[in-house]
């Protein structure tokens, strides 16, 4: 039986060698392989900074950290989100405010949101899921009548754009995965992008051992701050520096073929599509349908060698995210746990073909349940 895998990725020719060529150089950690990748994001998603990190985790901790979040602040976060996006909050020592999501969208529901915030409210951290786009026209609206930062985890969501703005330059901070599931990957990393020159710097630093910006002579380095090492290798880099120089190739592809699910999907009982912000472009990192009785319509799509998975989690129901001193749930978080038992993640990935397309779509139509 042929495996039809959720994600395959894609590394372009010329990948290999780009890697070799840092391995050629001796200089394997972070380094101008690295600048380059951070050039080329920041001016696809039109930010002013771009920085490497090892992880999209760390990424968020440490806008969370810039912004001098930590004990006795509360930071606003959708439920039904994976849990690196609550968790950094704790890991500051702030305390998480869980809030439901938008039934249709899975993005966070705006009024539960805006119920949310207390005086102790200094971020939130809004999540375009899968890659679907926030309506900053909304956002910013909450964020200048509460005056609180807005950190987005674009986790999912390079390429995304509302009315031809890219998700990454619409927040105060955005936070991008590079893990393998990601369509632009470096194996693991993470990259935040930022038009905040004083955050950036700070974060900078704070990557590189708190080290003072500019100063890179070993006799002249300065240590600024206390800080850590995020940061992310010429090896990796080099490996999602391919990808980014051919970013509008890999969504143009992972757009036609989601074209090709919703019409053959749209309409089918049991079958509903998740919805897109107004004037939004998704990016397709994730495709999802919501169907009944998801366990089982997965486990028997799985059973034909077609890997399927469930959209994320409902983080209220696991235990590191019950109420007490470090963590609050502020009203109904029912959709967030609709979303969570209705959300059916499908294969998709650049070199996917159509014939593997239609075995996916037969199979959900086979297997769904009444």
């Amino acid at each position: 039986m042929k495996k039809i895998p959720l994600i395959r990725p894609y590394l372009p020719p010329g990948t290999k060698e780009r890697v070799c060529a840092v391995l050629d150089s001796g200089y394997l950690t972070e380094g101008p392989v690295t600048k380059e990748f951070e050039n080329v994001f920041k001016r696809y998603v039109g930010a002013a900074h771009a920085l490497a990190v090892c992880n999209c985790t760390v990424g968020l901790e440490m806008a969370l950290r810039a912004l001098g979040i930590g004990p006795g602040d509360e930071v606003i976060v959708p439920d039904y989100t994976y849990p690196a996006t609550a968790s950094v909050v704790d890991i500051v020592g702030a305390t998480t405010v869980l809030v439901d999501v938008n039934r249709d969208s899975m993005l966070v529901d705006y009024d539960a949101l805006a119920a949310a915030v207390t005086p102790r409210t200094k971020a939130i951290i809004p999540v375009s899921i899968f890659g679907n786009p926030l309506d900053y026209g909304v956002l910013n609206a909450l964020k200048a009548k509460h005056g609180f930062a807005i950190i987005e985890d674009a986790a999912c969501s390079i390429g995304a754009a509302v009315n031809g703005q890219m998700v990454g330059s619409s927040a105060d901070i955005s936070v991008f995965s590079l893990h393998p599931r990601k369509f632009v990957t470096t194996g693991e990393g993470g990259m935040i992008t930022t038009s905040h020159a004083a955050w950036a710097e700070w974060m900078d630093s704070y990557k590189h051992f708190g080290m003072a910006s500019g100063t890179v002579a070993r006799e002249g380095i300065v240590f600024q701050r206390i800080g850590t090492n995020y940061k992310l290798s010429n090896i990796l880099s080099a490996v999602g520096l391919s990808q980014m120089l051919i970013v509008d190739e890999l969504l143009n592809r992972r757009r036609e073929l989601a074209a090709r699910y919703d019409a053959a999907l749209v309409g089918v009982p049991g079958v509903t599509l998740p919805k897109t912000v107004a004037g939004g472009r998704h990016s397709y990192q994730t495709y999802c349908v919501f169907v009944e009785r998801r366990d089982e319509v997965m486990t028997r799509i799985r059973e034909q060698g077609i890997e399927v998975q469930i959209g994320t989690y409902s983080l209220h129901r696991h235990p590191a995210y019950q109420p007490g001193p470090r963590c609050r749930w502020a009203g109904s978080l029912a959709n967030s746990i609709w979303a969570c038992q209705h959300a059916l993640a499908l294969p998709l990935f650049h070199e996917m073909t159509e014939a593997e397309q239609d075995c996916v779509i037969e199979a959900v139509k086979t297997h769904l349940l009444p």
